[in-house]
């Protein structure tokens, strides 16, 4: 088939006129991510892919059986001709990895194929099971890139196994199967810049999962089924066509089995106040203030995350030592927690990875205060040692920056003390804050550092909530 000449009528179609290449870059960033050598991961359209993979190959080799819970194995067994047994069969598929007695029993009489299905694993904190691939033979790992990496509809997964039995399914698989465009997209949120939030929001389902499954417990009329350490919850209702009814109203998303279950997806805040809403659970008074900002440029790939109302928890890795400390310090005296990692052109100097970052962390802040309403919006003068620091803020919703002082030094490590200056600027145009700055000394690291310090001070006083308004005569900010 000959190649097109033609460009993509789309923007963002740049390089798709020609057939997809093999995905090889994207197969190493995949081992690495699962921890098994590359020629243990064949990349594919989801988990859902991996498993059609799974049933072409037995039914190649004479499987008549599958085993197995999921409803797209028992569609997916209809379409391949294999018929759904109770226990055993020739393909054995488990829901979730974490049920140890589960795994044992499918490997029992050598079946052509175990399969377990670890595609919600990296919105958990258990292990994976791909330490098995070698001792259970024809071993079958499902992963996907669907929830915790935001990627559902792009549709990437991959299928991990020995390279023997991989060998098989990639014997049946479709050419080109993988579209450039989700290869693109899956090589860069497998980027290094993308590992700190994946794992913040693992850490945040954990803690939603807790909330929910607590909340639940005591809603009338409703049994809580299934593991409560799983992703996702299954409810049976006593009146299923009235729970079925209250999701619809509140825009609960769902699956259902045999009239009796109902299967929820654990989310973010907001989404999982709505489930509890339909079972006449309220929600918390005030909501949960997170933010999360994803900053991509030629220079710069950034991921941000900050939870005002959740302090101690602060990872920042920017490629700049002081500038890192720099950050964790407005986090731990904002009283916040900060999530940041940046992968920039250092390779050219420190000021785009500065400059942006600080753009993300404002970014970031801005969407956590959302409607600013009943923050203190004002801010503080900071003493270290010999050096003091005076941050005057107004979260006013309006771009100012002042700032007054100088530095002697040229450099603190690999921080460049001339966009000290800069980084309150791009903060308060990224924020939506006045941010007025005076500071004097004579150690250029203590002049800087009680800045950073004082900035987190004043943050701390402007974002506590201390009312149930917005804070201006104007009644918005």
């Amino acid at each position: 088939m000959p190649l097109s000449d033609f460009p993509a009528l789309v923007p963002g179609g740049e390089g798709l006129g020609a057939w997809p290449d093999s995905p090889d870059a994207l197969r190493r960033r995949m081992a690495e991510l699962y921890g098994v050598p590359p020629e243990q991961v064949l990349p594919t359209r989801g988990a859902t892919h991996a498993l059609e993979l799974v049933l072409r190959a037995a039914k190649r080799a004479g499987a008549e059986t599958a085993s197995g819970s999921m409803a797209h194995l028992e569609r997916l067994a209809d379409i391949y001709g294999l018929r759904i047994v109770d226990s055993g069969g020739d393909v054995r598929m488990i829901a979730s990895p974490l049920f140890e007695w589960a795994v044992e029993e499918a490997t029992e009489g050598h079946p052509r194929f175990v399969v377990l299905d670890e595609s919600d694993l990296e919105l958990t904190e258990d292990s994976s099971d791909t330490d098995r691939i070698g001792h259970i033979p024809n071993l079958v790992v499902l992963r996907s890139l669907s929830l915790a990496y935001g990627l559902a509809g792009a549709r990437c997964g991959a299928a991990v196994a020995a390279a023997d039995t991989l060998a098989m399914l990639a014997d049946v698989m479709e050419p080109h199967a993988l579209p450039a465009s989700t290869v693109r997209l899956a090589e860069a949120v497998l980027s290094p810049s993308r590992a700190l939030a994946v794992q913040e929001r693992s850490r945040l389902i954990h803690d939603e999962r807790e909330r929910v499954w607590a909340a639940l417990r005591g809603a009338p009329g409703l049994r809580l089924a299934g593991p409560s350490d799983a992703v996702s919850i299954v409810l049976e209702p006593n009146d299923f066509d009235a729970a079925i009814s209250a999701f619809a109203r509140f825009g609960v998303d769902f699956s259902s089995a045999a009239g009796r279950f109902l299967q929820v997806a654990i989310g973010p805040p907001d989404s999982n106040d709505r489930l509890l809403a339909a079972f006449g659970v309220a929600p918390p008074e005030q909501p949960r203030r997170r933010g999360e900002a994803v900053r991509d440029t030629n220079e710069t790939r950034i991921v941000a995350t900050v939870d005002l109302d959740r302090a101690g928890e602060t990872r920042v890795h920017t490629g700049l030592g002081f500038f890192d400390h720099m950050l964790e310090q407005i986090a731990a005296h904002g009283g916040f927690s900060l999530t940041l990692a940046c992968e920039g052109d250092l390779h050219i100097d420190a000021h785009h990875t500065v400059e942006d970052c600080t753009l993300a962390l404002g970014a970031a802040l801005k969407q956590a205060l959302g409607d600013r309403a009943g923050i203190g919006r004002y801010g503080f003068t900071t003493p270290m040692d010999e050096a003091e620091a005076s941050v005057s803020l107004d979260l006013s919703g309006r771009p100012f920056s002042v700032f007054e002082g100088a530095f002697t030094a040229e450099r603190i490590g690999e921080y460049p003390t001339a966009l000290t200056a800069h980084v309150f600027r791009s903060l308060a145009d990224s924020l939506g804050a006045a941010i007025h700055v005076r500071v004097t000394g004579e150690d250029d690291h203590h002049k800087t550092e009680v800045c950073f310090k004082a900035l987190g001070r004043a943050l701390r006083q402007a974002v506590r909530i201390e009312g149930g308004g917005v804070p201006s005569t104007k009644g918005v900010l």
